[in-house]
């Protein structure tokens, strides 16, 4: 009779998983549905546009390629933004940073998408080293599509931000000898990390996304098994007092992150911005009252106007250089992408 039970209660939790499963795949294709109008718009010109150069290739393994996306006028410098995009570590694509590249080169920003392996093409130490590969990439040869090589932004969103910190602490280790350094790029290029609602102690994490679907067996996987979560949370590494030194070569850290994010936690950045104070890192969370995991990356640039997280990130791009705050303060405001009766329905239903 017991093992009946478990049985049964076995079969009840299966049914459970496989309505909550489905229910979130309707509630996707929905929110793709509300959001159709901007990705139209978004896709048209990544596709046609002369100032997005595709699929550069900056390795030698499968989808070590990345995308430029290129300001109008390149006569002078411009700052770079090097690009990681999320996706769970499964389903992560270069393509998913146009909007943001599109933006950004409005305001005179160049912007490298780097695409990576997903899981089960690589484990997240492919993911790592194909982040590392591509910035090496941007640091050598952002010169000759008009960028700074010294002016060097490192971002990453959702998994991305996760991927893209990790490389930077990998690289830190190397250059003070924890390690080979096979790739041809410095950290003293990276004038700042910029995290958008990303996760850095993947220990807080497993049981959250197990609730959300990314199940504990195949996050292992990811991870590589359970033992390596350590070594892939940024969060716990930068605490080890044996690498001291080379987390004292990390830049500034500005984390985004969305208060109501049910992807991962806004409390995943506000802690790991605690860490790094108390190590000696120079670190600052942002919050976005209310904001989704897609509201500050998706809804809100297709809203047009100023959103706070282009704002922010801006202006941190341009801090000192008054000519650019100049331009900044006489530009046409950004148009509207999608009906805000859509990007009302499109918050409402998000599976993310």
């Amino acid at each position: 009779m017991k093992l009946c039970r478990i049985q049964f209660r076995d079969v009840d939790n299966c049914q459970r998983l496989c309505y909550r499963l489905i229910m979130r795949f309707l509630a996707l294709c929905c929110y793709a549905i509300f959001l159709l109008p901007g990705f139209i718009q978004v896709g048209y010109h990544y596709y046609f546009s002369r100032q997005v150069r595709r699929d550069i290739v900056y390795g030698d393994q499968p989808r070590n390629k990345l995308d430029l996306f290129l300001p109008v006028n390149c006569e002078s410098p411009k700052p770079v933004v090097a690009f990681v995009t999320g996706g769970a570590w499964i389903i992560g694509y270069k393509a998913w940073g146009s909007l943001l590249g599109q933006q950004l080169a409005e305001r005179g920003i160049i912007v490298a998408c780097i695409d990576y392996r997903n899981y089960p093409q690589g484990t997240i130490s492919d993911m790592v080293d194909d982040s590392s590969r591509g910035i090496a990439f941007v640091c050598n040869h952002i010169g000759e599509y008009g960028g700074d090589p010294n002016r060097i932004y490192l971002m990453g969103q959702s998994a991305g931000a996760h991927i893209a910190a990790c490389t930077l602490i990998e690289q830190a280790m190397k250059e003070t000898g924890e390690g080979d350094n096979s790739t041809s790029w410095s950290l003293s290029q990276i004038k700042a990390y910029f995290g958008l609602s990303g996760g850095y102690n993947m220990f807080n994490l497993v049981d959250h996304f197990h609730s959300r679907g990314l199940f504990r067996s195949l996050f292992f996987k990811i991870m590589e098994g359970e033992e390596s979560l350590q070594k892939f949370s940024p969060e716990i590494v930068v605490q080890n007092p044996a690498i001291t030194v080379a987390v004292s070569r990390l830049p500034r850290f500005v984390l985004f992150h969305g208060t109501g994010d049910y992807s991962i936690p806004s409390e995943a950045s506000l802690s790991f911005a605690n860490t790094l104070e108390r190590v000696g890192v120079k670190a600052e969370a942002i919050m976005y009252d209310g904001k989704s995991h897609t509201d500050v990356f998706l809804q809100d640039p297709m809203r047009g106007g100023e959103d706070e997280l282009f704002h922010d990130v801006v202006k941190n791009i341009h801090a000192g250089d008054e000519e650019a705050l100049r331009r900044d303060s006489l530009a046409r405001p950004r148009k509207r992408l999608v009906p805000e009766f859509l990007l009302k329905l499109a918050h409402i239903v998000s599976p993310f």
